[in-house]
């Protein structure tokens, strides 16, 4: 390993360092690893510029925008009390509705999307039940990723391997699907079984609920058709991308400039309530993995993920399922999967295998993997800005603790269903 990769893999390691022991603000560290990068060599200024991922901060902040606007409207409150009405104020049936709304549109929509509009709802409900969020959070964490492995569109490295591989919609519900629905159906109980205890309210607190109607929560009607209409024609942009080619930032930044159009005349009051803070660690949490997948790091592993199989198919499967989930739960798991593209197609031209099951693998460890920290899926890093907000801190282990062992579990679950359905 020469200078510039030994220097590049100190910045990652010690920077993520400080961002679990939460020493210092994850933002401020990891805009100093940015710069570290930069600095010392292993990127240029271009470079960083370029690992940026601005279809992902278009998005974030296009819907930040949206949300921000369709929320003055009353809608998440309604939303929160029809929810919370259907379930008869019911903690734990609340739970498993909220999870289940999340993992079904996750799979339809970024699940970035989804959570920017389910974690506002969560926070009406819990707090008019005086119960904690913090289980229904970890919920929605967890389930929008789990429903993003579902679809071609659910997830962008799905979108990627899809692209790569000629693989269809229908192929996705096919092949991955089935399995999601079992991993979220023991999932669901898993957490609803470690937090037993918290899913507790009054009998008082239950009856006050139900007696709000969730139409007296809308405060300004045509603001609230005007916020629809623009979600709906954002949503249908997202699921028409294969034949617009549009990408989700113009879609998501095109309908945030639209509802500002049609709802105000100065926009600083609703970009001032964009999430800023977020938007910055991702950016430098883009530039610290473009470092090191620069100097070869990424493609290193992956490499060694490959030897280490010997060419047996079956090992090979089961070896990337679990390295490209390890992987995602440290490094973002779109520039992993664009990596392992290649390493994937040179297997099937030199052994002349049908290698359609790494493709599925693949999609499943890298989108199951980002479960197990924080930082490891897009979705993960929202919630946890949004919570803050809202005055509840996710930390890091303590999210790990839960999170990591249901992870082992999603990724056992899937070991036996690829061994038994393709081997």
């Amino acid at each position: 390993m020469d200078l510039t990769s030994l220097s590049a893999l100190i910045i990652f390691v010690g920077t993520f360092f400080i961002i679990v022991t939460e020493k210092v603000h994850r933002t401020i560290i990891a805009l100093l690893g940015a710069i570290l990068m930069v600095m010392l060599g292993v990127l240029n200024q271009q470079e960083a510029i370029e690992g940026v991922d601005f279809n992902t901060l278009g998005l974030l902040v296009g819907m930040m925008v949206i949300v921000g606007i369709a929320r003055q409207s009353g809608f998440f409150q309604a939303m929160a009390l029809s929810v919370s009405k259907l379930c008869k104020g019911k903690p734990i049936p609340i739970f498993i509705l909220l999870c289940s709304i999340v993992g079904i549109f996750s799979a339809f929509l970024n699940n970035v999307t989804v959570v920017l509009l389910m974690v506002p709802v969560t926070f009406v409900i819990t707090n008019n039940l005086k119960i904690s969020p913090y289980p229904y959070l970890i919920g929605i964490i967890m389930f929008s990723n789990f429903g993003g492995a579902a679809t071609l569109i659910g997830d962008p490295p799905n979108t990627i391997i899809g692209s790569a591989a000629g693989l269809s919609f229908n192929d996705f519900i096919n092949h991955i699907a089935p399995v999601v629905i079992v991993i979220c159906i023991i999932c669901a109980a898993v957490l609803l079984w470690i937090y037993r205890k918290e899913f507790h309210t009054t009998d008082e607190r239950r009856e006050k609920v139900m007696k709000f109607n969730p139409r007296d929560a809308i405060t300004d009607w045509p603001l609230l058709y005007k916020s629809l209409a623009v979600i709906f024609l954002v949503v249908v942009g997202f699921v028409t991308y294969d034949m617009t080619g549009i990408e989700a930032a113009t879609m998501a930044l095109g309908g945030a400039a639209l509802l500002l159009l049609l709802t105000v005349d100065d926009p600083e009051v609703h970009l001032q309530q964009i999430e800023w803070i977020t938007i910055f660690f991702f950016i430098g949490l883009f530039v610290l993995v473009a470092g090191i997948e620069h100097v070869g790091i990424i493609s290193s592993l992956a490499s060694n993920l490959m030897e280490a199989t010997g060419g047996d198919l079956k090992l090979t499967a089961i070896v990337m399922l679990w390295g490209s989930a390890i992987l995602s739960a440290i490094v973002d798991n779109v520039p992993f999967v664009a990596t392992m593209i290649p390493f994937i197609k040179d297997i099937g031209s030199l052994t002349g295998a049908d290698v359609t099951v790494l493709w599925w693998v693949l999609a499943l460890g890298a989108d199951i993997g980002g479960n197990a920290t924080l930082i490891g899926a897009s979705s993960n890093l929202v919630v946890r800005g949004i919570a803050e907000k809202e005055g509840e801190c996710i930390h890091f282990f303590r999210y790990m603790k839960v999170a990591m062992p249901l992870t082992v579990l999603a990724l056992l679950i899937s070991t036996g269903y690829v061994l038994i359905r393709y081997f």
